[in-house]
């Protein structure tokens, strides 16, 4: 039982993972229900896959993709071990009773009239919200991911080109039912910006720039970065490849506003100064968020 992570009963930590998943549910479930389904949109997923039953047999969306939840799970627990705990179980439950219970509140009318390409932006927010909620309690979505990682364990393909692969099987299945191109061009909007939105939930939206730099006046720009801008680094010595003559590269992260200071600075002292500059999504360490309170959210 390796895989399932457990909380103490009603702890503090049990309370937040089952709010998170409680909000995810029902914010994802919104978006579905406002944006999605209305307008034929296939997100790949289990909801992809009942959003055209529903239009051909009409069937309900949120039980459809509850029906097919469960055996998935199941499969996936005898094929891959217990990988799937309650909480995972909890979510695609909660989703399916959400879309359900909103749609017979709602209707299927969509929140924003004749406007497809909005609808389906805000759909992928939506969307990538209330999973990036669920995958923060340290749950899964289920579905579609299941398949991805049963086909993963008898071959070589990496598990996020499976899930792209398998999303996009299912966009392709909405083509063929509903015989329009509009309905795979607005379902890859949906599915790109999920991604997106899930990633700033994991991570959070950081201004942090890493920095490799390369110069002959390593001493002047360190005491820049550690006196001036109060940030730390790392030497790492290495040779060139052209002429095989030692180099001292310097590793450090800063921000924007710092980036533009030590810009100009090296620009004075070594304009022919070799600089990498990377987006960095998360830093974790002393200066910035810990580890500690990175496991722990």
């Amino acid at each position: 039982m390796a895989f399932i992570q457990k909380e103490k009963l009603f702890s503090k930590k049990w309370f937040l993972n089952y709010s998170l998943i409680l909000f995810g549910s029902f914010i994802l479930a919104s978006g579905f229900v406002l944006f999605i389904a209305p307008y034929k949109i296939i997100p790949g997923g289990v909801y992809g896959i009942s959003i055209v039953l529903h239009y051909l047999i009409d069937t309900p969306i949120g039980m459809t993709a509850l029906a097919f939840d469960i055996p998935l799970t199941i499969i996936g627990i005898k094929v891959l071990g217990p990988r799937f705990g309650v909480k995972t179980v909890v979510g695609f439950v909660l989703t399916a009773f959400f879309v359900d219970g909103l749609t017979y509140f709602w209707g299927n009318a969509p929140l924003v009239e004749g406007d497809a390409l909005l609808s389906s932006i805000f759909g992928g927010v939506f969307v990538g919200l209330g999973l990036g909620l669920i995958f923060k309690a340290k749950a899964t979505s289920g579905g579609s991911d299941i398949i991805a990682m049963i086909i993963g364990k008898y071959t070589k393909i990496p598990l996020g080109q499976l899930m792209i692969y398998v999303d996009s099987a299912i966009v392709l299945v909405g083509l063929v039912a509903f015989r329009d191109w509009k309905i795979p061009l607005y379902s890859l909007i949906v599915i790109f910006i999920t991604g997106k939105v899930i990633d700033v939930v994991l991570e959070g939206i950081s201004y942090d720039k890493t920095l490799f730099i390369i110069s002959d006046k390593y001493e002047e720009i360190r005491n820049k970065i550690i006196n001036d801008l109060n940030r730390g680094g790392t030497y790492i010595h290495g040779n060139g490849m052209y002429n095989n003559a030692e180099k001292t590269l310097i590793f450090a992260v800063v921000n924007r506003r710092e980036l533009a200071m030590l810009q100009d600075f090296i620009n004075k002292v070594d304009p022919k100064a070799f600089m990498t500059v990377i987006n960095a999504n998360e830093i974790i360490g002393n200066g910035f968020k810990s580890l500690k309170d990175k496991v722990a959210d």
